[in-house]
C-alpha cells in the first residue's frame, strides 16, 4: 500500500478525529486510487477503471484529501514522463553528440527525419498523459459540482493542473538537455529554410525579371488559426503546394517544440538560420561589385522570402494578431500604413513588425560592415563606385555606427597607403577621392576631419608634397592618376564645377535668416557626434572645401602659390611657342580661390608671354626683306625669322638660374641684332639675354640621312662645335663652350644616347674624347629624332632647373638670419624650435623682416644640422663643437 505520508502537504491531523471504519475506508480508497492511476497511465481504456478512479477521487476528496490526490497524480505523471518520454526522446540524438566537430558529415535530411520522429513520439506520450490529467480534472469538477451546486470556478482547477504539468514536462526535458541539441535544431531549420528560400527566391528573381510583384498570403476564406495558405493567381500550383508543405512541416515542428517548453530555443534556432541566409544573400548581391546599388534588392528579397515565410508561419501557429488589436507602443514605419507584402491582413502583426525591424537592421549592418571592410577599394574606384557609397550612407544613417567606419578606414590607410612605398602623388589622389566620397556620407565633414588627419600628418613629412599638389591641381587628368576624366580638365576645374553644383543640404552659411527660418533650423538642430572636433565648429556651420583641405596639408596658401609660381615659370621658359591658353585658364581659377593679390606676380608672368608675342611680331615686321642680308647670315642660313624671344620682367619672376655658355658667333650676332631692334621699339628698355635658357630646333645632316632635334641651348652649343672638328677632348670642348667639365660630361650624354657621338678614353684618364659618328645606323634609339625639350629635361635627373626651386629660394632668404641664430645659440647655449622662431619674430623686424613659418624655419635648421653647423638633441638645437 502506498504511504499516505509521502505528500509534503498532506494534513495528517484529520486522521486523529476519525474512527477506525473511516480510516479503513480512506486506506482502501487510496489503494484503489493508486492502482487506477497506474492503469490509466499505462494506457488502459477499460471504462470500469475510469469509473473506479473517479469513485476513489470522490471518496478521498470527501475526507479533505484534495491535495493528496493532485500531488500523487502529478508525481506519477512526472515519473511516467521521465521514464517513458524524456529518456527515449534524448536517445534519438545520441549520434549527434559530436555534431560541432563533424560538420562535413552532417545530413540535414537525416536530422529532419530523426527530429520529426522524436517529436512525434514524445508529443504522443504527452498527449496521452494530458488525457489522463483531464480525467482527474473532470473527477474533481464533478465532486465540486455536487457540493457547490455549480457555483465553483472549475476552469481555475484545470488551468492550475495543466500549467503544473507543463512546468513538470519542461523541467524534466531541460534538466536532461544535451549540449548539442540547440545545434541540431539550428541545422534542421537551416536545411528547411534553405530549401524554402530556393523556391521563394526563384520566384522573387522571376518577378524582378518580368517587373511584376507576386505575393503569398493567407486564404481569404481561412482564419489564422487554421494555418491555411494561398498565393496569388500568377503563382504556379506546383510551387505553391511545395511551399505550403514546407511551411506546414516547419510550423508543426515549431509548434511541437513550443508545446514541450522549447519556445525560446526554437525561436533562436530558426532566427539564426534566417539571419544566416540573409547574410549569405547580402554577400552574394554585394560581393566585389561597387558600381551598382544593392540595398533595394536586399530589401525586396527580405519582403519576398523571410517575411513571407514568417507571415505564413505566424499564421499557422495562430500568432498573427493584428497590430491594431494588440499594440505595445512599438514605433515602426509599418505602423502608419499597411504594406502590400502582407497580403490578407489590413495591418501587419506586432510580431511581424518586430521581425521586419530585426531583419532590416541586420541587413543594413551586414552590408555596412561589408562596404566598410572594402572602403579603401571603393574609394580607389570612385566616382564609378558612387552607388556603393550611397548604399553605405543609408546603412550608416540606419545603424549610426560611423565610428566603426572611421576606425576601420584609418587602419586601412595606415596599412595600405601611408607607407614609404606609396608615391606622394598616389597618396594625394587617394586623399582627394576620400574627400569626395566621404562628402556624400558626411556633408558636414565631421568624420572626414578624423579620417583625413592621419593623411595630412603623413604628407607634411614628405618633401615633394607641395610640388605634387600644384601638379595635381594644374594638370589635365582631373586629379585621376590613371588619366581618366575629361581631356584638358584639371582637378582645379573639376573642384570649381563641384562648388558651383554642390548644394550642401542642411548647411546654411547665411546667419541673417528670418525668424521662421531660424525656428526651422532650431528644430532640425542635432548635436555633433562624439568623433567631431570641437575646434572645427558646429556641423551646421561647417562646409567641406576640398581645395581648402588640400591647402590645409601645407598650412599656408602662400607656400602653394610660390610653388605654383616656380612651376609656371619653368613651364613658360621651356615653351617653344606662345600658346598659354591653358595656363591663363588655370590662373583664373586659382584667383577665384586664392584672391587676385596672391596671384598678381603669376599674372604678370603670363602677360610677359603675351607681350613677348606682340613684340616679337613687331620686331620681325621691321625687317626689310628686300634689303641685303649679312653675308655670314646668308652663309649660315640664320635670320631673325628663325628667332622667337620670351621677354620677361625679372623683378616679378622667380630667380633665374644663370649658367655660363659660349654660343656660336652667328647666333650671338643674331641676338645682338634682335636686342638692337627691341631697344628701338621699346626705348629706353634693353634686353639682357639668358643664353642658357630656351629651346633650339636644329637639323643634323649626315652622309646618308638628316635628323631633327629640339634641344636646350647648351646641347646645341655642344653639338655645333663638331661641325668643323669631328673629335674633341672634354677639356677642350668645355673651354670652347664655356661649360665646366663636370657639367659638360653630364650634358653630352644626351648626344651619346642618341648615337650622334661616341665616347672614348684619352691619354689623360680624366680627359675623355668625344667623336662624331659619320655613318648613322637606324636603331630604336634613333627612330624618334624630334625630341621635346621638356622630355629631355625630365630624362636628365641631375639637370639644373631653369628657375630656382622654392627650397633654394628659401635657403637663400634664410641665410640672412643664420648669424642671428648662431648668436642666439652662443648666448643661450641651447634653444628649442619654438623659442628660436618667436625670438626671430620679435627682433628681426627691419628689412628684411622675419615672416617665415615654423615649418620653413625647421627645414632651414635641418640644413644647418646636415652642414654640421648645428646639432639637435632631444628637441634642442646646439652649436656644433
Amino acid at each position: 500500500m502506498e504511504s499516505l505520508t509521502s505528500s509534503p502537504v498532506c494534513n495528517l491531523g484529520i486522521f486523529m478525529s476519525l474512527d477506525d471504519d473511516t480510516v479503513q475506508e480512506i486506506l482502501q480508497s487510496y489503494d484503489g486510487f493508486c492502482a487506477a492511476a497506474k492503469s490509466l497511465l499505462h494506457g488502459s481504456v477499460d471504462l470500469s477503471v475510469r469509473h473506479d478512479f473517479v469513485s476513489h477521487v470522490h471518496t478521498l476528496c470527501k475526507h479533505g484529501l484534495h491535495s493528496l490526490v493532485r500531488d500523487y497524480f502529478l508525481r506519477s505523471l512526472e515519473e511516467a514522463f521521465e521514464n517513458n518520454g524524456a529518456s527515449r526522446f534524448w536517445l534519438h540524438f545520441e549520434d549527434y553528440s559530436k555534431i560541432e566537430e563533424d560538420l562535413e558529415k552532417i545530413d540535414e535530411d537525416e536530422i529532419q527525419r530523426v527530429l520529426c520522429k522524436a517529436l512525434e513520439e514524445l508529443c504522443l506520450v504527452k498527449e496521452n498523459q494530458e488525457k489522463c490529467l483531464l480525467i482527474l480534472v473532470h473527477a474533481l469538477q464533478s465532486y465540486m459540482e455536487n457540493l457547490s451546486d455549480g457555483k465553483h470556478n472549475f476552469d481555475s482547477e484545470k488551468v492550475y493542473l495543466f500549467s503544473k504539468y507543463q512546468l513538470i514536462v519542461s523541467s524534466i526535458l531541460m534538466a536532461n538537455l544535451p549540449r548539442h541539441f540547440p545545434e541540431v535544431l539550428h541545422w534542421y531549420f537551416k536545411g528547411r529554410l534553405e530549401e524554402l528560400s530556393t523556391i521563394m527566391g526563384g520566384e522573387f528573381n522571376e518577378e524582378n525579371e518580368c517587373g511584376g510583384r507576386d505575393e503569398m498570403d493567407l486564404d481569404e476564406k481561412s482564419k489564422y488559426g487554421t494555418g491555411e495558405m494561398d498565393i496569388d493567381e500568377c503563382y504556379s500550383q506546383d510551387k505553391f503546394s511545395e511551399t505550403n508543405r514546407l511551411v506546414r512541416n516547419i510550423g508543426k515542428v515549431v509548434r511541437d517544440l513550443r508545446n514541450l517548453g522549447f519556445t525560446s530555443m526554437t525561436e533562436d534556432a530558426y532566427a539564426s538560420a534566417i539571419f544566416l541566409l540573409l547574410k549569405a544573400k547580402v554577400h552574394n548581391l554585394a560581393g566585389d561589385d561597387y558600381r551598382s546599388s544593392v540595398l533595394d534588392s536586399i530589401k525586396g528579397w527580405i519582403e519576398a522570402v523571410p517575411l513571407q515565410f514568417l507571415n505564413a508561419l505566424l499564421a499557422y501557429l495562430g500568432d498573427s494578431i493584428s497590430f491594431d488589436q494588440h499594440s505595445s507602443g512599438l514605433k515602426s514605419p509599418l505602423a502608419s500604413q499597411p504594406s502590400s507584402c502582407y497580403s490578407g491582413t489590413n495591418t501587419p502583426s506586432e510580431g511581424l513588425i518586430r521581425w521586419k525591424l530585426r531583419l532590416e537592421y541586420f541587413a543594413y549592418e551586414t552590408l555596412q560592415d561589408l562596404r566598410i571592410a572594402k572602403l579603401f577599394e571603393i574609394i580607389v574606384d570612385y566616382p564609378e563606385s558612387s552607388l556603393a557609397i550611397e548604399d553605405l550612407k543609408q546603412c550608416l544613417e540606419y545603424t549610426g555606427q560611423h565610428s566603426k567606419l572611421v576606425e576601420s578606414f584609418i587602419s586601412a590607410l595606415r596599412y595600405r597607403l601611408l607607407t614609404a612605398g606609396a608615391s606622394t602623388n598616389d597618396i594625394l589622389h587617394q586623399y582627394v577621392s576620400t574627400i569626395k566620397a566621404l562628402r556624400t556620407i558626411d556633408p558636414a565633414g565631421v568624420f572626414l576631419e578624423a579620417v583625413g588627419e592621419p593623411i595630412r600628418d603623413y604628407l607634411r613629412g614628405r618633401k615633394d608634397t607641395i610640388k605634387c599638389i600644384v601638379t595635381m591641381l594644374t594638370d589635365g587628368t582631373s586629379g585621376n592618376p590613371n588619366g581618366s576624366g575629361n581631356s584638358g580638365d584639371s582637378l582645379l576645374e573639376e573642384l570649381n564645377r563641384d562648388e558651383e553644383n554642390q548644394e550642401n543640404i542642411g548647411v546654411d552659411d547665411d546667419f541673417n535668416t528670418d525668424d521662421k527660418q531660424a525656428w526651422i533650423d532650431a528644430q532640425r538642430w542635432e548635436p555633433d557626434p562624439v568623433e567631431a572636433d570641437p575646434s572645427k565648429g558646429s556641423r551646421n556651420r561647417r562646409k567641406v572645401d576640398i581645395l581648402g583641405m588640400i591647402v590645409g596639408i601645407i598650412g599656408s596658401k602662400d607656400q602653394l602659390v610660390n610653388e605654383y609660381r616656380v612651376m609656371l615659370a619653368e613651364k613658360l621658359l621651356n615653351k617653344s611657342d606662345y600658346d598659354i591658353d591653358s595656363e591663363i585658364r588655370t590662373l583664373e581659377l586659382l584667383k577665384i580661390h586664392f584672391g587676385e593679390s596672391s596671384m598678381q606676380k603669376c599674372e604678370i608672368m603670363l602677360n610677359d608671354l603675351i607681350d613677348s608675342k606682340r613684340t616679337n611680331t613687331n620686331i620681325k615686321a621691321t625687317i626689310n626683306k628686300t634689303s641685303q642680308i649679312d653675308a655670314e647670315s646668308a652663309e649660315t642660313g640664320i635670320s631673325l625669322d628663325n628667332l622667337d624671344a620670351t621677354i620677361i620682367s625679372s623683378n616679378f619672376w622667380p630667380p633665374i638660374q644663370d649658367e655660363a655658355l659660349i654660343i656660336p658667333e652667328p647666333v650671338d650676332q643674331l641676338l645682338s641684332d634682335y636686342a638692337r631692334r627691341f631697344h628701338e621699339i621699346k626705348t629706353p628698355r634693353k634686353l639682357l639675354w639668358k643664353k642658357n635658357l630656351g629651346t633650339v630646333k636644329l637639323e643634323l645632316q649626315f652622309e646618308d640621312k638628316a635628323m631633327q632635334f629640339t634641344v636646350a641651348p647648351i646641347h646645341a652649343a655642344i653639338i655645333i662645335q663638331f661641325q668643323d672638328q669631328t673629335s674633341w677632348t672634354s677639356k677642350n670642348l668645355a673651354a670652347a663652350t664655356g661649360i665646366p667639365v663636370d657639367v659638360l660630361n653630364r650634358r653630352i650624354s644626351f648626344w651619346i644616347s642618341k648615337g650622334v657621338l661616341t665616347e672614348s678614353l684619352g691619354t689623360d684618364p680624366g680627359d675623355h674624347v668625344f667623336t662624331l659618328v659619320e655613318g648613322m645606323v637606324d636603331n630604336s634609339k634613333n627612330n624618334a629624332n624630334t625630341v621635346n625639350c621638356e622630355e629631355l629635361l625630365a630624362g636628365d635627373e641631375e639637370v639644373e632647373r631653369s628657375v630656382a626651386s622654392v627650397e633654394d629660394q628659401l635657403r637663400k632668404e634664410m641665410t640672412v638670419y643664420e648669424k642671428f641664430i648662431m648668436g642666439m645659440l652662443t648666448n643661450f647655449g641651447s634653444m628649442a624650435l619654438d623659442r628660436i622662431h618667436n625670438t626671430l619674430k620679435m627682433f628681426c623686424v627691419a628689412d628684411p623682416p622675419y615672416d617665415k613659418s615654423l615649418q620653413q624655419l625647421q627645414s632651414f635648421l635641418s640644413g644647418l644640422v646636415s652642414e654640421e653647423k648645428l646639432e639637435l638633441r632631444d628637441g634642442m638645437y646646439f652649436l656644433k663643437k
